[in-house]
């Protein structure tokens, strides 16, 4: 498994996949998601191999707290939230918002899952989400079973509920060991 300190990663160029809903070809289904530690909105830090043999991980990529696509899809995940927790995953977001604006977003929208602010990148580029349009940060999933392998990496910038849909088709076909 990867290891990576997010102060540490460098500021290399990614190769980017066209638009629509392909996977993300830096990390892919099989592999064994790069661990890693990020801030949460409350200031701790989220530690991805504390999960490890406990709990799968989603971990949802979106671009801007309070936007409407981004909106739509952090209420989609609180929704669904129970669907979740009865299935032992965590679900945690991702986006370069601080740590303040993540606090207001979640307070704003009542979202119970943690978000990491990544506001250097550092994330994106170790799982190698892609810029839509090659300049606004991507939407991409990532489901992440209890080995710390990646049963589901989706990618669709403009779509908010198909994240949600897919990533929980992932955790039941992990529950029944079928990679999706």
């Amino acid at each position: 498994m990867y290891y990576a300190s997010l102060t540490g990663i460098g500021c290399e160029s990614i190769p980017h996949p066209p638009l629509g809903d392909s996977p993300v070809p830096s990390i892919e289904i099989g592999d064994k998601a790069p661990s890693f530690q990020a801030t949460l909105q409350d200031g701790s830090t989220f530690d991805s191999t504390s999960l490890l043999g406990r709990k799968s991980l989603v971990l949802f990529f979106y671009p801007k707290d309070n936007t409407p696509v981004c909106t739509q899809q952090a209420c989609a995940f609180r929704d669904a939230y129970a669907q979740f927790v009865n299935a032992d995953v965590e679900v945690v977001g991702v986006s370069s918002d601080s740590t303040e604006s993540h606090q207001r977003f979640a307070a704003k929208h009542s979202l119970p899952f943690p978000i990491i602010s990544d506001s250097r990148g550092a994330l994106r580029r170790l799982f190698g989400v892609p810029r839509a349009l090659g300049i606004f940060p991507g939407r991409v999933t990532y489901v992440i079973d209890k080995e710390g392998v990646v049963r589901m990496a989706y990618n669709a910038t403009l779509a908010a509920e198909p994240h949600v849909r897919k990533a929980l088709e992932a955790v039941a076909a992990a529950a029944t060991d079928r990679p999706r």
